[in-house]
């Protein structure tokens, strides 16, 4: 036993913990630096932030000793047990939590101490989905093991959506990737793709008019007929059926436009024409060659406009006002800078501020006098941007960039389904908390409240996050255990 753990220790990927220590000290120097208080100047002072920040990191030092000492088959066998508690959690939390900000998805434990259960939800729901995905024989294509591989990852997500907490049921989408690299069809992911960029250029041209057609529309439309065009070429190898439908779709553009001339007309509807056109003949051509890959892509053509179609009704019903304009600020399509995008205007004025290499440690004026609302928490990238420019900026984003491809390149060596899985599922989440909290402080992508990894405050989302890394480092140090 003594052996095994010593072993245990000698195959650990200690480059992978030597960038985790980076990240959460430097963290832990922006919390410094967003948290200063000229009346109380001293980090240690409790209950400071620096202080209690401190805390949270020598209790993860706990956590990930007492993860890596559990035997390898721990998390595979107890991996249903561990998402099953957190769900209840999740339903528990939705009713006994109190309202914080419109939220309610944080256990009060004392005035200080604040634990919120999503940010455990995704560790116990890589581990579930890794643990089905391991199963005999198991293929993903199959409707039975698709539709609940996606439970899996829905279940937690409504339960958080119901704590009014969007922004963190949002991270979960990071398990598609998951999904896609196991085998799910790339059309899922191109239709999710489309599917946001069609929901931005909707809302961003949806008030601009070219004669009587709608920008919105004829952009989006145009972008469904070029991908089908393409996907013909380039991906199912129908070479000329992919050059005949490009020729049918300029001349019938030139023969519309020339006829608007004369007699104007939305032009978007010989589009949308040529797309349902595409798509019966597409169906048609499926059952002649008996291959179901032409019905696909008629699928993805007709859900992409249904989407389209839809995009009012998303915006204008589904959304919350306070969401709607939070998008719209972000499309620039309101201008609100002492409103909602007062928190993104002030994010973007400190981090321009900092220059090429910063004002230095501490003398941030935007952070310390407070302009930048959530700086210590969300916002804390701006703090880095600030007091260490566009040099310390460049070195935290590259820093990020060699931990996800190593994880990457970890989930790749590994021997099993599961620990594939579960490694994938922890280099998305990482990538999609890192992408969207950098995004949303430059002004890139909506406000949507998420943390940036081992920097923001907060106990729950560094332990959350510690115990995500290290199951996984835990998984792949057992690869080369002695038996």
């Amino acid at each position: 036993m003594e052996n095994r753990k010593t072993s245990m220790w000698k195959s650990v990927d200690w480059f992978t913990v030597l960038l985790y220590v980076l990240l959460v000290a430097a963290g832990w120097i922006s919390i410094c630096g967003a948290s200063y208080d000229f009346d109380n100047p001293d980090f240690l002072d409790l209950p400071g932030r620096p202080a209690m920040q401190l805390i949270w990191i020598g209790t993860s030092a706990v956590i990930i000793f007492l993860v890596m000492m559990l035997d390898k088959n721990f998390f595979e066998t107890f991996a249903y047990p561990v998402y099953g508690l957190i769900i209840i959690l999740l339903i528990l939390t939705v009713f006994i939590a109190p309202d914080i900000k419109g939220s309610r998805s944080w256990l009060v434990i004392t005035s200080s101490i604040r634990l919120q259960p999503a940010e455990f939800a995704k560790f116990a729901t890589a581990l579930a989905l890794a643990r089905f995905m391991n199963t005999y024989e198991f293929n993903l294509l199959t409707v039975k093991n698709f539709i609940i591989s996606i439970g899996i990852v829905l279940l937690p997500i409504l339960c958080i959506i119901l704590q009014h907490e969007t922004g963190s049921a949002l991270i979960f989408l990071a398990f598609t990737l998951v999904l896609y690299r196991e085998g799910m069809s790339g059309y899922v992911l191109l239709t999710s793709i489309c599917a946001a960029l069609f929901f931005v250029l909707g809302l961003k041209y949806e008030s601009v008019m070219w004669n009587d057609t709608p920008v919105s529309d004829l952009i989006i439309c145009s972008l469904i007929l070029v991908i089908i065009c393409i996907m013909l070429r380039f991906v199912l190898n129908e070479r000329k059926l992919g050059i005949y439908f490009f020729l049918i779709t300029v001349c019938s553009g030139i023969a519309g436009y020339i006829t608007s001339l004369f007699y104007p007309f939305n032009m978007a509807w010989i589009l949308i024409g040529l797309i349902v056109a595409f798509s019966i003949f597409l169906i048609l051509y499926s059952f002649r060659q008996l291959l179901w890959k032409y019905v696909l892509l008629a699928l993805f053509a007709g859900v992409s406009l249904g989407f389209m179609f839809s995009v009012d009704y998303v915006f204008n019903e589904v959304l919350k006002p306070h969401q709607q304009q939070r998008i719209r600020v972000s499309l620039g399509l309101d201008d609100d800078p002492s409103g909602t995008g007062y928190n993104v205007n002030q994010s973007k004025i400190a981090i321009g501020s900092g220059g090429f290499s910063g004002k230095g440690f501490l003398n941030g004026t935007q952070t310390k006098l407070k302009y930048v609302p959530e700086q210590d928490t969300d916002f804390i990238f701006c703090t880095v941007g600030e007091e260490f420019g566009f040099l310390g900026s460049f070195f935290v984003i590259f820093v990020y960039g060699m931990f996800i491809l190593r994880l990457i390149m970890l989930a790749e060596r590994q021997s099993s389904v599961f620990g594939r899985v579960y490694g994938y599922s922890v280099a998305a989440i990482f990538f999609f908390h890192a992408f969207v909290n950098i995004g949303m402080v430059c002004g890139l992508t909506p406000v949507i409240g998420i943390p940036l990894p081992f920097f923001s405050y907060g106990g729950s989302a560094l332990w959350g996050f510690t115990i995500l890394l290290f199951i996984f480092l835990r998984i792949d140090s057992a690869r080369k255990e002695s038996e």
